[in-house]
């Protein structure tokens, strides 16, 4: 009974699906749910739907819609295409799916069943005697809550994943590029907006927790004075244009870096002291004034509460990347967001923070007090590092090899950039050290990559 309620395999979406692969292993006709398989529950089918079983027909295969729904929302789906379906199929019963494969006209063996849930498309299928593929099932970005069976079929999902024998029944059926997703870890943060709610908030906790026990102290102390010494100095555009870029979403960006430079300005690190990004500017709300920017969430650009400040955080990276100070903590994202423009900046971006669990931090390792001094002026965030009196060393950071290269369709920038130490009495390379192996996907649109570039 438990192995009937494993799928033979785990795509995507019905997008992920190699047809012809499906063909070329015998198979001959695709059964199909419907409700939040190849749409989402109540919708009638899209453009890449349609052309989706014109492709699959144009495979060699037959289609099928086994549908629990009525025959009047079944009908209204298939508007624009050309399939066999039935209606009213008392799925997980496999009488649905014994019928399905008469009106095919097909073996059992020919026959693989498409859809979205365990308890009752996956099921009725192991039931039939027929393969089944279960695809993630189509949920909508504001939905915040799922049936109590999708957290069952989570922890099902688990155990096949660990039970060889189970999984990887029919073999390779995937897209290039779309990869094996049987192989992947499928995480609790992942099955919907609630549960990735509570992952963010048990790192949140976490981080709380490990400040409190920890031995780190904070810089707290800022001041309009500044100090005497300029160690080094970076400014960027705030807003930028070009193919495919918000207008709107830059310039709340602008506002964003901002709110958060008036809460940075002016301050102190003294010797020993610790800089957290977070716990300078503190939590992200629309309260205080942040806006809608461009944030990167699974792997894409995005509209979202606060964008921007990553922007920020890079630019003070690269300002403590030219001292002697010692980042403690470093996350990154990619380093391609944008076009270089006229001349290439190694990290002009590529520093991830979000609130309050991935930081930026660094510590002053230094024998004197140093100061951040962040500012927005004429369309450009400005910032500066200075320190009481002049460090015996400059730095300097040096890209190396730097190109782009396709991998599986997609491009990515990549590059090995070093910080350079020199003496600054003799002028000699004191110290070279890797800080980034860059291999960042590209964010952009490709026509805009250098063409002398790509390798």
């Amino acid at each position: 009974m438990l192995k009937e309620l494993f799928p033979f395999e785990y795509a995507e979406s019905v997008f992920a699906i190699d047809y012809k692969k499906l063909y070329a292993k015998g198979y001959r006709g695709v059964i199909f749910d419907i409700d939040n398989t190849l749409v989402h529950h109540g919708e009638g089918s899209t453009p890449e739907v349609d052309e989706l079983f014109k492709e699959i027909h144009a495979a060699g295969l037959k289609t099928l819609l086994l549908s629990n729904n009525e025959k009047s929302r079944v009908e209204m789906f298939i508007k624009n295409i050309d399939t066999l379906y039935i209606c009213d199929a008392d799925k997980p019963s496999p009488k649905g799916y014994l019928k399905a494969v008469k009106k095919l006209g097909l073996k059992k063996s020919q026959c693989v069943c498409v859809g979205d849930q365990i308890f009752t498309d996956i099921l009725g299928a192991n039931r039939a005697g027929l393969a089944s593929i279960l695809v993630k099932f189509i949920q909508m970005p504001d939905e915040m809550r799922i049936g109590v069976r999708r957290y069952a079929e989570y922890g099902l999902l688990w155990a096949w994943r660990r039970i060889p024998t189970l999984r990887h029944r029919i073999g390779d059926i995937y897209n290039e590029g779309a990869g094996n997703f049987w192989s992947r870890d499928i995480l609790f943060c992942n099955i919907s907006p609630f549960t990735y709610a509570i992952s963010e908030t048990k790192e949140k906790l976490k981080r709380y927790l490990h400040d409190f026990m920890g031995h780190d102290k904070f810089s707290v102390i800022r001041t309009k004075k500044k100090l005497k010494n300029l160690v080094s100095e970076h400014s960027n555009t705030l807003i930028k244009k070009g193919k495919g870029i918000d207008p709107v979403l830059q310039e709340n960006k602008a506002v964003n870096i901002a709110l958060a430079c008036s809460k940075i300005d002016g301050m102190v690190i003294r010797p020993g002291e610790v800089f957290s990004f977070w716990r300078t500017v503190g939590s992200i709300t629309e309260k205080k004034g942040y806006k809608s920017g461009r944030i990167i969430a699974d792997n894409k650009l995005t509209p979202g509460l606060g964008g921007g400040l990553c922007n920020l955080g890079n630019t003070i990276h690269l300002l403590v990347l030219h001292s002697p100070l010692e980042v403690v903590e470093f996350h990154s994202h990619s380093d391609a967001l944008a076009p270089d423009g006229d001349k290439r900046v190694p990290f002009s971006s590529g520093t991830s923070v979000c609130y309050n669990y991935i930081d930026y931090r660094f510590r002053n390792n230094t024998d004197q007090d140093v100061q951040l001094c962040l500012w927005c002026e004429d369309g450009k965030l400005r910032g500066e590092l200075r320190s009481k009196k002049p460090f015996p060393y400059t730095y300097e950071i040096v890209e190396e090899d730097h190109h782009f290269s396709k991998e599986d369709g997609v491009f990515y920038r990549i590059s090995k950039i070093y910080k350079v130490t020199k003496d600054k009495a003799t002028g000699k390379v004191v110290d070279k050290v890797l800080v980034r192996d860059n291999h960042s996907e590209v964010m952009f649109d490709y026509d805009l990559i250098p063409k002398e570039l790509i390798r």
